[in-house]
């Protein structure tokens, strides 16, 4: 047999077993925390170790608790969800105002220090976020943000325009300058063709930026802790995730049970944008 043959030979055994692999270790963890929070905890103790699924004893119980507020002696999770969706949406929209004409800006004008700009809004992400978390908290302090919603947007969008800019960037410089020209010629003026011409074959990196920007947010725990830990009341799910991991009192299927909760609106979401993530996230990748 030729060399070519045996590699082929070989890559076509290794590539099933290494896309299962895959698929065991990416699944299985999600498989275990879902069967967790439908078994009742009984059945739990009885079981610990079984990962079997029962359906006859299968319960939505420990969701109902973890959804129910706090003063009806749940875990307020409904709550939270609807605070890290406020805060998420909220660093998305403002995050992506700013960002898209910020990248057009460093990809299409001509100014001075533009090739080091690149360069300049990644430099915050040289810093550890516990070196930003002091005068971040002392400013918002000042500011009376400190337990507020408001500032822990402020602080995200603070996080994520430079990434976000230095994104969308890539994708702005490989839309053809001409099909500008041609709309600047037509009469449209620069935030028209920003509006109508260049937004809208961006499209695929501006989702695939506001995605990244939304998970951020939503997954986001040192900021959170830091400036809401006071106010129940405005918590986060991460913060809410914590609370349950942290206690003894807490049973191991409502845990299960919100953290499905957290992973769920994610999930969905990739599911929503896979097709315009897909090829955002490669954009900038090739010229010409």
């Amino acid at each position: 047999m030729s060399r070519d043959r045996v590699e082929r030979a070989v890559f076509a055994v290794l590539r099933p077993v290494v896309i299962v692999g895959f698929l065991i270790a990416t699944l299985l963890p999600f498989y275990a925390m879902l069967v967790l929070s439908l078994r009742p905890i009984e059945d739990l103790l009885r079981r610990p170790g079984s990962l079997a699924v029962d359906l006859s004893r299968l319960t939505l119980d420990t969701y109902v608790d973890v959804l129910r507020p706090v003063a009806e002696g749940g875990q307020g999770f409904l709550g939270l969800v609807g605070n890290s969706a406020v805060v998420a949406t909220a660093s998305v929209v403002v995050a992506l105002l700013i960002a898209v004409p910020g990248a057009y800006a460093v990809s299409r004008l001509d100014f001075f220090g533009r090739r080091h700009v690149s360069s300049l809004f990644l430099v915050v992400y040289l810093f550890p976020a516990i070196v930003l978390a002091i005068p971040l908290f002392v400013l918002l302090t000042q500011m009376q943000l400190r337990g507020s919603l408001v500032g822990l947007v402020l602080v995200y969008i603070a996080q994520t325009v430079p990434v976000a800019i230095y994104m969308l960037k890539n994708y702005f410089a490989t839309i053809p300058a001409s099909v500008e020209e041609a709309g600047l010629v037509d009469g449209l003026g620069r935030v028209g063709v920003i509006r109508r011409i260049s937004l809208p074959l961006a499209l695929p990196s501006v989702v695939a930026t506001g995605t990244f920007v939304f998970m951020i947010a939503w997954n986001e725990f040192l900021f959170a802790l830091l400036f809401l830990v006071e106010r129940r009341d405005r918590w986060t799910v991460s913060l809410g995730l914590a609370q349950l991991s942290g206690s003894i009192e807490v049973p191991t299927t409502v845990l299960m049970a919100g953290s499905v909760v957290i992973t769920l609106p994610v999930v969905l979401l990739f599911f929503l944008t896979e097709r315009l993530l897909s090829q955002g996230l490669t954009s900038g990748a090739e010229k010409g």
